[in-house]
């Protein structure tokens, strides 16, 4: 699959799931549906379990599902949110405006995960809502 390439301010929006989490798996189709209504932003599945080599200790911290993790700027990207989100449309949705409108800021997000989910989400983009569950 090629990825289109993106500006200096792409955002990217990654929940950060496990394959086996029912949350998860209900959650897939919501996810789907507000990426394909959000073409202009980087929306990615991915298994920490599955990617737990490229995600390093980092990932192991993460306990509940699911967890996202949005990130802004294609070249180093600045982490602005890292934490377990209502599995809602209208929650991600919100989400997605904040950091589009410049409102999240992310001042207090640290996280050694960017630049390991940012390598990922290139290969596990999100297309829409005809896209599989994980």
């Amino acid at each position: 699959m090629s990825v289109p390439p993106e500006p200096p301010t792409s955002l990217t929006v990654a929940c950060l799931c496990a394959g086996w989490c029912v949350a998860c798996q209900a959650y897939a189709a919501t996810f789907a549906q507000v990426a394909q209504a959000h073409p202009d932003v980087r929306f990615a599945w991915i298994d920490i379990e599955d990617h737990s080599d490229t995600l390093g200790d980092e990932a192991l911290d993460i306990e509940n599902f699911p967890t996202l993790l949005v990130l802004k700027g294609a070249q180093g990207p600045r982490p602005l949110f890292l934490g377990t989100v209502m599995p809602h449309a209208g929650t991600l949705e919100r989400m997605v405006q904040a950091a589009q409108s410049g409102s999240m800021d992310g001042a207090t997000v640290r996280t050694a995960l960017a630049g390991p989910v940012t390598a990922l989400a290139a290969a596990h983009r999100v297309q829409g809502a005809d896209t599989p569950a994980p």
